[in-house]
């Protein structure tokens, strides 16, 4: 499985490439900082970063000259961090990794362009998205995610495991109800939206999917639940192998530094699959 998600590392001053005052997921706030989009890699036995790209404000690309004081090379223009993990995807693609399914946040989830991406590539995804994302029903109209699932009888909910979690099994309810007129559907393969309840607060999330037809509602729940591993891998790298350990203002010292990190983190993830006997969590994805 690719797993994609970016992380903030905060810095001080104005130099640095791509640094600015910018919402940072790691800070949970805006801060002045950097924000790399990364591709993850989780497979049965663990899970590793695997590509990285530096994100660069439009604030940055439209002054060359601060570009260039920075090391950015004059054919580096700005990308939306769904352009970035296409880029991203693509190489993985080129260089044959194998994998099954792409997930990531709503971030990403909700780009209709990033989706469309996929499915012309006949690469299955359980991508999040929001409660208002308008979709093309089973019938041909169009409809809010919130209102679809909210059309669902009490039968369609299933009570379903997201795997472990820091507190134990992740339980929710799960229901999916189809998307796209069947006949639009390519042979063998499907669209679903999915939703997962909370079963004490009833918070919903939502997931637009497409993946082969006879993926089940506990194979969507399986992929969805698994986004996880990205965010150990940027808290793990940092702890143990310096990711955001750097004082670099260079645009090409960013990606040398950050991908030694991620070498280096590769490296005990191996190692660590090389000493596992029985995979960590068998699922239908895998």
């Amino acid at each position: 499985m690719l797993i994609v998600d970016d992380t903030g590392f905060v810095k001080k001053g104005t130099r640095p490439a791509g640094v600015q005052r910018q919402y940072s997921g790691t800070a949970g706030r805006r801060e002045n900082c950097q924000v790399g989009t990364f591709l993850a890699y989780r497979s049965r036995f663990g899970h590793a970063l695997i590509d990285r790209e530096l994100y660069l404000p439009e604030s940055w690309t439209e002054d060359r000259d601060r570009c260039r004081a920075a090391g950015v090379p004059d054919e580096v223009e700005f990308a939306t961090k769904p352009r970035q993990a296409m880029v991203m995807l693509e190489r993985a693609i080129t260089a044959g990794v194998p994998f099954a399914w792409v997930t990531a946040d709503e971030a990403y989830g909700q780009v209709k362009y990033l989706r469309v991406w996929l499915e012309e590539r006949r690469r299955a995804h359980v991508l999040a998205t929001k409660r208002n994302d308008t979709l093309i029903t089973a019938s041909g109209g169009q409809d809010r995610a919130d209102q679809l699932i909210a059309a669902l009888p009490a039968r369609a909910w299933c009570r379903i495991s997201a795997g472990p979690g820091a507190h134990g099994l992740r339980d929710y309810d799960w229901a999916r109800v189809e998307i796209r007129v069947r006949a639009w559907w390519e042979p063998g393969w499907g669209h679903w939206l999915l939703a997962r309840r909370h079963r004490t607060s009833g918070e919903l999330a939502y997931y637009v999917c497409y993946g082969p037809r006879r993926t089940s509602l506990g194979g969507l729940a399986a992929v969805a639940g698994a986004r996880w591993p990205i965010e150990e891998c940027f808290q793990q790298a940092k702890q143990t192998c310096g990711l955001d350990a750097y004082q670099v203002r260079d645009y090409r010292a960013w990606y040398a530094h950050i991908t030694l990190s991620m070498l280096a983190y590769a490296a005990l993830a191996a190692a660590r699959a090389s000493r596992v006997k029985v995979p960590l969590s068998p699922t239908a994805w895998a």
